[in-house]
């Protein structure tokens, strides 16, 4: 399957702002966004010029799609799937993304970065209400249990992951039972609450010429 291998650091600073894509790391001084917040290349910083409406919606649409890991293709797709959806389709998509598994379980603190969710769901290390899934795109439903497989539970980067989350309701929509490494997806949440700084609407504006 196809994936970006290229340095994901590029990524923060090609969007002038931090994606928290490397976990533990993003928060600590080896952080190379705070080392070199420009753009990569060689004209990064003398880089200087107008963006168009087009270039303004580009960087939204890549920003929002670097942030959840996805290729162009898979975003296409999942772009397809919230223009079917009743509402506003921006909305809808930012939702969608965020009932990605590996989104969910990046959400809940059992792993440090949603790459290494991605890695640990292919693995086949967690339980959808008590059935294993190793597809990182499957779309959690309300009321979902998302359990650690007993054989996982002695994994080290869930446990020192776990440890950063403090509260029992790391999300208002999420559930987490720190002890049984088992969280509940309460419910879709409200575009309001994500965590993204991202204008889904340029997304819809730039997929729609």
């Amino acid at each position: 399957m196809a994936r970006y291998t290229d340095a994901v650091c590029k990524l923060c600073r090609r969007e002038n702002e931090k994606l928290f894509l490397k976990g533990q790391r993003c928060t600590s001084n080896k952080c190379s966004f705070e080392k070199r917040g420009y753009p990569p290349g060689q004209h990064g910083k003398s880089r200087r010029f107008k963006v168009s409406d087009y270039g303004i919606q580009l960087r939204e649409k890549q920003k929002i799609r670097d942030t959840y890991g996805l290729l162009e293709n898979q975003f296409k797709t999942f772009f397809k799937k919230a223009e079917r959806e009743k509402g506003i389709t921006g909305e809808n998509l930012v939702k969608m993304l965020e009932r990605r598994l590996d989104n969910v379980v990046y959400r809940m603190g059992f792993a440090p970065s949603r790459k290494a969710a991605r890695q640990l769901v292919r693995h086949r290390h967690f339980l959808v209400d008590g059935i294993v899934v190793d597809i990182p795109s499957f779309l959690v439903k309300p009321g979902a249990q998302i359990k650690v497989r007993d054989k996982s539970r002695k994994l080290e980067i869930i446990h020192s992951s776990i440890r950063r989350i403090k509260e029992a309701k790391p999300y208002s929509w999420l559930e987490l039972d720190k002890p049984s490494l088992t969280g509940v997806f309460v419910e879709i949440p409200q575009r309001e609450d994500i965590p993204l700084s991202a204008q889904e609407q340029l997304v819809v504006e730039l997929y729609s010429k």
